[in-house]
C-alpha cells in the first residue's frame, strides 16, 4: 500500500516538514507539501492525494476550516498533527471529518501505523465487494451477520452488532462518542454517553481475551473509540 500512496503534508513548521520529508519517502510514500491552508487546499485538488497530514495552527486558515472545505468534495483520509492536546479540540476536529489525531511531539512509528490504518480503511471502503472482515482471531461475515472468535460463533443483540459493524466500517479511525451515538442510536441520543459505555463493555466481554486490556476495541480517552487494525 505505502509503495503507491501519495501524502499531502499541510504544515507551517519547517522542522516538521524537514523531518517528514526525510522519513516518509524512506518508507515508500510520495510526499507533497504546503505551508499554508490555502496552498494546502490548492494542492489537495491538484494532487488528489491518498492521505492528508494536517496541522491545525496554520498562518492563514484554521486547520478546522481546511477539514471542512476538504470534506465538501472528497473523503480522502485526514490525520491531524497538532500540539493542541485538549480533548475538545480533538473531538471538534474528528466531528468535522478528520480520521485521526496525533499529538505533537509524535513518534514516527506511531504516525506510520496510524497512516497505514487510515489508508487501509480507505481501501476497504472502496472495495465493498469483500463481505468478510478479519482481524486476528476475530472474523465477521457481514453478509451472513455472523461473528466468530477463534472459530467459535458469538451471538450479539441487534444494538451490539450495529455498534460492532459501525466500528468495522471505520476500522483504524477514531470515532467520537457523538459520532457513534448518532450512527447507532440516532441523532436524538447523541448526549446519552452511558448507552455507549454499557455496550462497549458488553462488546469487549464477548470479543476480547482480556476485556480490561483490550486488543481490538481501544479507548481514546475523552474522545471516543477506535477499532485497532495493527
Amino acid at each position: 500500500m505505502s509503495q503507491e500512496a501519495t501524502i499531502l503534508l499541510i504544515e507551517d513548521e519547517p522542522e516538521i516538514r524537514r523531518f517528514l520529508r526525510t522519513t516518509l519517502p524512506a518508507h515508500g510514500f510520495r510526499l507533497y507539501e504546503a505551508a499554508t491552508g490555502r496552498e494546502g487546499l490548492t494542492e489537495a485538488k491538484a494532487r488528489n492525494p491518498d492521505l492528508i497530514l494536517l496541522d491545525l495552527g496554520l498562518p492563514d486558515l484554521e486547520g478546522s476550516e481546511v477539514i471542512r472545505r476538504v470534506r465538501e468534495w472528497t473523503a480522502t483520509p485526514i490525520i491531524v498533527l497538532s500540539a493542541r492536546d485538549q480533548e475538545q479540540v480533538k473531538v471538534a476536529a474528528l466531528d468535522l471529518g478528520a480520521d485521526d489525531y496525533v499529538t505533537k511531539p509524535f513518534g514516527v512509528h506511531e504516525l506510520l501505523a496510524r497512516m497505514r490504518a487510515a489508508l487501509r480503511h480507505a481501501s476497504q471502503s472502496a472495495d465493498v465487494s469483500e463481505p468478510v472482515f478479519t482481524l486476528g482471531d476475530l472474523t465477521v461475515d457481514l453478509g451472513r451477520r455472523q461473528v466468530h472468535v477463534s472459530g467459535k460463533e458469538i451471538h450479539f443483540t441487534p444494538i451490539e452488532y450495529k455498534l460492532l459493524t459501525t466500528l468495522i466500517r471505520h476500522a483504524g479511525k477514531v470515532l467520537t462518542h457523538r459520532q457513534l451515538l448518532k450512527e447507532v442510536w440516532g441523532p436524538l441520543h447523541v448526549e446519552e454517553g452511558h448507552y455507549l459505555r454499557v455496550y462497549m463493555r458488553q462488546l469487549r466481554n464477548k470479543l476480547e481475551r482480556n476485556p480490561a486490556h483490550p486488543r481490538y476495541l481501544v479507548t481514546e480517552l475523552g474522545v471516543g473509540y477506535r477499532l485497532r487494525t495493527e
